[in-house]
């Protein structure tokens, strides 16, 4: 793996385990795609380091659990400045 890979993984886990954040904002944050990140975390964290890796995998498991209450949130702000939004 090269080195800037490596960097790069082991800022995410460490950006994704202190601020407990989605894959989306760990991309937006470091600049990739979120598929970048999805891979950085689950293939190449545990060639790594498989402590940090179980951290981040019970984030990434959170986050999937809460993922529904998220998406219901940003349809109601959505619509919330509208209460007519049906017409």
């Amino acid at each position: 793996m090269q080195e800037y890979i490596e960097m790069r993984v082991r800022a995410v886990c460490d950006y994704m385990i202190e601020n407990k954040a989605t894959v989306r904002q760990a991309a937006n944050r470091f600049g990739v795609s979120k598929s970048t990140i999805h891979k950085d975390l689950t293939e190449r964290l545990p060639e790594l380091d498989k402590n940090r890796y179980e951290q981040v995998k019970h984030v990434l498991a959170n986050n999937k659990a809460e993922r529904h209450l998220r998406g219901g949130e940003a349809t109601r702000q959505k619509y919330a400045h509208n209460t007519r939004w049906w017409y």
